[in-house]
């Protein structure tokens, strides 16, 4: 599936609508972001997370997506169910990343 792109006005919707989500929080001056963006991407089409939304949210633009994520750090992820936060994890370690999907799935 591909990445989502998702904001303020948008994400509470994207997440209603998709009951396994992981969303990207990002911004445009961070390196690490930029440098994870096409790992995000290939995990988004593995087969193995095919039942997960990808979402991408920039941080700075979207504050009330930030909030709803916890995000303190980026890059960071957070996982929902159901449009509920599970965890969160500010990482630009791929294996991190999986961890937390694995951790979605097994919910």
């Amino acid at each position: 599936m591909a990445t989502i792109t998702s904001d303020d006005n948008s994400i509470h919707n994207d997440l209603t609508q998709h009951p396994l989500s992981i969303v990207k929080y990002y911004a445009e001056w961070c390196g690490s972001c930029k440098l994870f963006a096409p790992k995000y991407k290939r995990l988004s089409n593995e087969e193995r997370f095919q039942n997960i939304a990808f979402l991408d949210v920039n941080a700075e633009t979207n504050p009330d997506a930030r909030k709803l994520g916890n995000v303190n750090n980026l890059p960071s992820f957070a996982i929902f169910k159901n449009g509920i936060l599970v965890a969160t994890i500010a990482s630009s370690k791929e294996e991190a990343v999986i961890e937390l999907i694995e951790q979605l799935q097994n919910n």
